[in-house]
């Protein structure tokens, strides 16, 4: 098992290697480009519009509850934005567009792997990796990481929405609160990480995609997998970044005193 995830991911890295410098080298057709981000960028907005706004809001009523009892509530709007930002924003919209974009795009490869359209485009003397695959894998990529910020942006509205209406906590005062614990560390942090979380995701259905291969039954599997691998990989690289966070920052901080 163990044995089979290294193989697969070395595959895939290899995958990610031959389709970028694919399309570094003969450039990138930006028709397609902009199709496919339409179709998984944009058609997706909506989705990362409420998944965003129900996060923030969630984390506000939970945060809430714990500081309501140490009569802290004033600093709600920082630690709710901060862990928005930084942890569980960027983790749980990736995993809603690991669903979305990741499963489409996967299905889509998939199926034209299966029916032999690959095969059709190289008869033609093309390459499938530089006309299919190349604008799919970098819409993805630019849209998926611009859906998470877009989703964390949101969320910040969201918890300051339901604090608002529900917790009876004023909005000016949840908003004064955030500069004081979100730095532009902390934004930067959720930043890296969700264009850390799109290029898995954008890598990783393509390559289940391409590689798919047994019929529709097959189409289905390299879904499943996708959807799984993207799962772990993001659970894994979000601890991985958020302890390389922590250590870089502790680590300039000694540095400049």
């Amino acid at each position: 098992m163990a044995a089979d995830w290294v193989s697969d991911l070395g595959g895939a890295t290899l995958f990610a290697w031959e389709s970028l410098g694919t399309g570094i080298r003969r450039g990138v057709r930006v028709g397609s480009l902009i199709d496919q981000m339409y179709q998984v960028g944009v058609k997706s907005l909506p989705t990362t519009l409420t998944a965003g706004g129900f996060v923030g809001a969630i984390l506000a009523i939970q945060l809430n509850a714990q500081l309501r009892d140490y009569g802290a509530q004033a600093v709600l709007g920082g630690l709710a934005t901060s862990t928005t930002i930084r942890n569980i924003g960027p983790v749980l919209i990736a995993f809603m567009l690991s669903g979305k974009v990741g499963a489409y795009t996967a299905a889509e490869l998939g199926s034209m792997r299966v029916t032999e359209q690959m095969d059709a485009v190289r008869c033609l003397g093309a390459n499938p990796i530089e006309f299919i695959v190349v604008p799919r894998m970098l819409a993805v990529i630019l849209s998926s990481f611009c859906l998470l910020v877009i989703g964390l942006m949101v969320g910040i509205a969201g918890g300051i929405v339901i604090s608002h209406l529900v917790l009876s906590i004023n909005a000016v005062e949840y908003v004064h609160k955030i500069p004081r614990y979100v730095s532009l560390w902390s934004v930067g942090t959720g930043m890296v990480k969700s264009l850390v979380f799109g290029i898995v995701i954008g890598v990783i259905c393509c390559y289940r995609g391409y590689t798919a291969s047994g019929g529709a039954a097959g189409v289905g599997r390299a879904v499943r997998q996708a959807a799984v691998e993207i799962l772990v990989l993001i659970i894994v690289l979000d601890f991985t970044l958020s302890s390389l966070s922590e250590f870089l920052y502790s680590f300039l901080r000694v540095g400049l005193l």
